[in-house]
């Protein structure tokens, strides 16, 4: 069976001009993905392996689509005995636990939505949680911090019917997910489930700025993916492919989840405490991966290890994503494993927008080229369309229509929805360039570029400058009032462990005449500060907002 002939109209393509012309995604009418790819998987292909799952204590277990839909069939039973049904609010706080796939098809099962969330939540952020999305129920890895935070938050969350742990530990005012699942009765799937445009996923974003908002997707988002697994990720029916992804995090259902298995590949599952560069390569050795995706800051670790150590001849290709690309990474690792980062680029609130596909050179940090599933195109701060070479802010337009993948709306903020997404004109808020082949640059975010003497300044270029250097481990980039020129750029570091010691003036130098080296003289940081952490959200993205509110911005 070829799940993915169901909904492509051509499966295979030979170059971006082929692509752009014939790529078609067949939509079904009431699509769910739990019903029309896990459930038809399990049957036309019972034994068919979907999840690999490892953890960092040896345990491995491999489950079969058959064995998933009957994993996931239990776990509707018990979430519909609890009172979960159509359009309910239901939040999982699973980490990298199999029952995450049990519970996310089981809510797409039920029409219910899904609200995956990171597990370094605390107290407070499961309030504002809870509160602003009326939450019925949460699940939870049973781990003492975990369990605490979810209580102490219940008397603040008057919506929240239902708290259930998965275990070791089940306290108090938890139910028992394992017993439920056991004792459920035989699951009937509901009369009417879901049209394609109601509620199937609600992702709370990092909140760089400010509080998280909350995106909404309809039940057609994981279509939206079959770009993203079967031709980003380049995946087919005999790949295991990992993605270094929390669940709380939407790169998860990117890489670990809907595109993948539409495309019939095995999802790899490596549930640990602590990333250790190490131990990844030896899961990639020991269960021979054939297919990773990561962020850069992975693959800077990766290269910094003796790569020959590890036997990765299974591992053929390698997507990057999550944050911008510095081109050393790329180039080292290409050296080190002969293996080309092939970058992409997307939101929360969108599938892959911007991407480097199989049949394409890739340019050592772009993004790419706009994924013809969207209309993209650059904007300057007018309107009016940029031209190659010069800086714009990203846009989707939907003129034509909503593209699939694109979210619905930021849920119960319309006036949000309407600041970003107004006269058929999605606003990214990230700005990039477009060279003479039609690649495309990252910038920085609208509110990061630094304007100095007449001069737009992109912190991602003069990051990636920084990072070129031995004694930079992280930095950023951000602009400081100035009186003669507007703003100056300012370079916030950590420095590595043997620079560390040399920390003064003579390195700050060291570091501004590098900068002017590798890029244009007025972009090196006229200031730079050394400190032992940068500020960042619960997803790991730097908060550059709190380094200027130092400086009064």
């Amino acid at each position: 069976m070829k799940m993915l002939e169901r909904f492509v109209e051509k499966t295979t393509f030979e170059s971006q001009e082929d692509f752009i012309k014939n790529f078609k995604i067949k939509v079904p009418e009431n699509f769910n993905f739990g019903y029309d790819v896990v459930d038809v998987w399990a049957k036309e292909a019972p034994d068919k392996k979907a999840l690999c799952w490892t953890n960092d204590q040896g345990a491995h277990i491999d489950f079969s689509f058959a064995e998933l839909k009957r994993k996931s069939d239990a776990t509707a039973s018990y979430f519909r005995s609890l009172g979960i049904g159509h359009g309910d609010m239901v939040m999982l706080i699973l980490k990298r636990r199999y029952e995450f796939w049990f519970s996310i098809l089981a809510l797409h099962k039920l029409g219910a939505v899904a609200i995956p969330a990171t597990h370094l939540l605390t107290k407070k952020d499961i309030i504002y949680r809870n509160k602003a999305a009326d939450i019925k129920m949460i699940v939870c890895a049973g781990e003492e911090e975990i369990l605490k935070h979810v209580k102490d938050a219940l008397p603040e969350s008057p919506s929240v019917k239902q708290l259930v742990s998965i275990g070791p530990l089940v306290p108090e005012g938890f139910l028992d997910f394992q017993e439920g699942i056991e004792a459920a009765s035989p699951f009937v799937r509901p009369e009417h489930v879901n049209s394609n445009d109601d509620f199937s996923l609600l992702y709370f974003t990092s909140g760089t700025t400010g509080e998280p908002k909350m995106v909404v997707h309809d039940f057609t988002y994981p279509l939206g993916h079959i770009v993203t697994g079967s031709y980003w990720h380049n995946l087919h029916e005999g790949s295991l492919h990992l993605t270094i992804a929390d669940t709380g995090w939407g790169k998860a259902v990117w890489g670990k989840l809907y595109g993948q298995w539409i495309a019939g590949a095995t999802v790899f599952v490596y549930d640990h405490e602590k990333f250790t560069p190490a131990n990844m390569l030896q899961m990639i050795q020991e269960y021979k991966i054939t297919s990773l995706c990561a962020p850069p800051t992975v693959f800077r670790f990766l290269i910094r290890e003796d790569l020959t150590k590890y036997d990765l001849s299974s591992l053929h290709y390698c997507t990057i994503a999550g944050e911008a690309l510095n081109p050393t990474v790329y180039e080292t690792f290409y050296k080190l494993t002969g293996i080309k980062l092939m970058e992409g680029f997307g939101q929360t609130e969108t599938t892959l927008l911007i991407c480097t596909l199989p049949w394409m050179e890739p340019k050592p940090g772009s993004m790419g080229v706009p994924n013809p599933q969207y209309d993209v195109d650059l904007l300057r701060p007018d309107g009016t369309p940029a031209e190659d070479g010069e800086q714009g802010q990203i846009v989707v337009r939907t003129d034509k229509g909503r593209p699939l993948g694109l979210f619905k709306e930021y849920y119960r903020d319309p006036a949000l929805t309407k600041g970003s997404w107004h006269n058929h004109i999605y606003y990214t808020g990230d700005v990039a360039w477009r060279d003479e082949d039609g690649y495309y640059w990252f910038v920085g975010r609208v509110d990061d570029v630094i304007k100095s003497s007449g001069y737009r300044i992109g912190p991602f270029e003069v990051e990636s400058a920084l990072m070129a250097h031995p004694a930079v481990v992280e930095c950023a980039i951000t602009g400081v009032p100035d009186e003669i020129r507007g703003q100056v750029v300012k370079a916030t570091i950590v420095l590595s462990a043997e620079y560390k010691a040399k920390a003064g003036e003579a390195l700050k130098k060291e570091i501004q005449d590098h900068v002017k080296r590798v890029t244009a003289p007025y972009k090196y940081p006229r200031i730079v500060e050394f400190v032992d952490e940068l500020p960042k959200t619960i997803s790991g993205k730097i908060r550059r907002v709190e380094i200027r509110e130092k400086h009064g911005k």
